[in-house]
């Protein structure tokens, strides 16, 4: 095996500038994937730890049916104590998860004593919400600054902030109706603005759940939804599967789901970007295929054509057909490796060199981000093994054809 693979690299060399274009052509392939890869996959996570680490968390869990009719913010659909008592118990149970934050989501009318507008509001646990969505902190530019609400403060969207002209520090009213119908309303202090977003999170305020439920007239320590924030985001389907294995037990009495769990993904519109990003991701990897099917062939073929004479004339001396299939097989093998250990060394560099650049972008409302783009192990090696594999593939037929051509007719051939 040893010599036929000198043999395969000499031939090669012979050759060495139709080598040299194969190996260009699935080098630039190589780099084309795993530049893209690496820059989409740094923009898709960068998008991703946006909405999960300042809104949503990784995953939440409803009373079942509540998801289905959140526009209206149903009171009557809130977790009672004892539920929320099981919901705990069962994250608790589960080592990948860092932290969660319980919620009571609202709807009221916002007054600033001259104009009224409504306003959906959360009201939170600040040391919970905190350690669940990190980055909610982040997204407060006007007041009070890296502070959630304290009891008797809010925190408003700048939609409203600038629609109503109010700023951190100015008094207003809240208005809510509760669960029985009964109305209620609180002056509070506007502790700070919230960055505007787009999607359904644009008009959510925050406020401490003590007072959402003062201003619900809640007596029972009921919650709206269950934020989850997990150690690794890439244990979701693992961590969902987990917590519906131990709340679907938990039924009615009518035999029922109590629970629903739902992932960011289900949640938010933002999920269709990252499914495009996903789409163009396989669209490149096609791209790379083919490229290197097409390079590879197009030079294997050619090998066999020009060298018809020399295939019969190891053939007439005794090489067996096995082995002639295995010199041009090899041959693919070697361009393919060549190819994936060029690209791989070039994409390595220029993601250094972009990584050194600094470049930025903006996301939404959000300007300043910066590009860091990086690669796994995982993603080179698929696209070695993916080039590697290809070429070898794309070697098989010139490799079979050569190893079949009778030594008489191929020695006559001109």
């Amino acid at each position: 095996m040893g010599r036929i693979v000198r043999i395969a690299a000499r031939n090669l060399l012979r050759y060495r500038r139709r080598t040299a274009l194969t190996t260009l052509l699935i080098t630039i392939g190589v780099v084309a994937m795993l530049l893209f890869l690496s820059a989409s996959g740094s923009f898709k996570a960068m998008m991703v730890g946006q909405i999960t680490d300042s809104m949503l968390g990784h995953l939440q869990v409803h009373r079942k049916g509540y998801v289905s009719s959140i526009e209206s913010l149903p009171l009557t659909m809130n977790m009672k104590p004892q539920m929320i008592s099981k919901v705990e118990a069962s994250l608790k149970s589960i080592n990948e998860i860092e932290a969660w934050s319980p919620r009571i989501k609202l709807g009221a009318m916002f007054s600033n004593f001259a104009q009224t507008t409504s306003i959906r509001l959360n009201g939170i646990d600040p040391e919970k919400e905190m350690a669940t969505c990190p980055e909610l902190m982040k997204r407060i530019i006007q007041g009070e600054m890296n502070k959630l609400p304290e009891p008797g403060k809010i925190l408003i969207p700048e939609l409203i902030a600038k629609g109503l002209k109010v700023s951190p520090g100015d008094s207003i009213v809240l208005v809510a109706t509760n669960k029985d119908g009964s109305v209620n309303g609180i002056n509070f202090i506007v502790q700070g603005v919230l960055e505007g977003i787009s999607g359904p999170g644009g008009r959510d305020g925050y406020m401490h759940i003590n007072d959402a439920r003062q201003l619900l007239r809640i007596d029972d320590n009921e919650v709206s939804e269950i934020v989850v924030r997990l150690k690794k985001p890439g244990t979701l389907k693992r961590v969902m599967s987990k917590i519906k294995t131990s709340l679907g037990e938990i039924t009615s009495q009518k035999g029922k789901p109590v629970f629903e769990i739902h992932s960011w993904e289900k949640l938010s519109p933002f999920s269709n970007i990252a499914k495009m990003i996903d789409l163009m991701t396989l669209f490149i990897k096609i791209m790379l295929v083919s490229i290197v099917l097409i390079s590879v062939m197009n030079v294997m073929i050619m090998a066999v054509y020009e060298r018809i004479r020399e295939i019969g004339t190891i053939a007439a001396m005794g090489t067996l057909p096995s082995n002639i299939l295995k010199l041009f097989v090899i041959e693919g093998f070697l361009l393919g490796l060549l190819g994936a250990i060029m690209g791989t060394l070039i994409s390595i560099i220029s993601i250094l060199v972009l990584q050194q650049a600094e470049i930025t972008f903006a996301f939404g409302r959000q300007t300043g981000l910066v590009l860091y783009p990086l690669i796994s192990l995982s993603d080179i090696a698929f696209a070695s093994i993916v080039v590697v594999v290809v070429s070898v593939l794309a070697s098989l037929q010139p490799a079979w054809k050569a190893s079949r051509m009778n030594p008489i007719d191929a020695l006559r051939h001109v």
